[in-house]
């Protein structure tokens, strides 16, 4: 029997320090079009890019739109016993930021093949929206215990997360490759052959 590399993606979300800051968010925020929920970027074509020798899971995380790291934690920590080792483990934006935070504070039992963090925050101080519980308590040079491949994605122009936050991850994990893009912005195009690349690779 043929085991397939395991793909864990923990997509993005965003968090609120109040209930009103949160409900005030619900109440401004604009939908233009019915496509706002059509949307289909990389995370749900990468099974497909990667082809049958690979399983990609994206679990749905707990409340996306106001999200908590407490919550996402216990979630988490159910996937965990059916993964297999040399898992495969890519966040994006916020998701990033919750791998970074939970790998360096707990003890993740599997083997790590590759870790993959896609515009993932380090802090606050160049785009200021609040990490919230999200926000990492120590620095994390405690992820290239579990794999010698890390990969750093980042655009320059991207208005959510800052190319800072990045050089912040490879200050921390000078041994990390990372990968600075133009005109890819949050990374939320349907395509990202670079990424698939890197898997398929390892």
């Amino acid at each position: 029997m043929i085991i397939k590399k395991q793909v864990i993606v923990i997509h993005g979300g965003d968090t609120f320090e109040t209930r009103e800051e949160y409900l005030a968010f619900l109440k401004s925020y604009q939908i233009k079009s019915l496509d706002y929920f059509k949307g289909k970027d990389w995370k749900k074509t990468l099974q497909e890019r990667l082809g049958e020798d690979f399983e990609v899971i994206v679990p749905a995380m707990p409340c996306k739109i106001n999200a908590r790291y407490e919550e996402w934690k216990i979630w988490f920590e159910k996937i965990i016993p059916l993964l297999n080792d040399e898992v495969i483990l890519i966040g994006h934006s916020m998701g990033g930021t919750f791998l970074a935070k939970y790998l360096t504070e707990n003890n993740f039992p599997k083997k790590v093949l590759s870790l993959h963090l896609v515009a993932a925050p380090y802090d606050t101080e160049v785009i200021k929206e609040s990490l919230v519980d999200f926000a990492l308590n120590k620095t994390v040079e405690g992820l290239a215990q579990y794999t010698d491949k890390i990969f750093l994605y980042q655009s320059k122009e991207d208005k959510v997360v800052a190319l800072e936050d990045a050089m912040k991850y490879k200050r921390d994990l000078p041994n990390a490759e990372i990968n600075i893009f133009e005109g890819r912005g949050h990374f939320k195009q349907e395509e990202f052959p670079e990424l698939v690349e890197r898997i398929k690779r390892t």
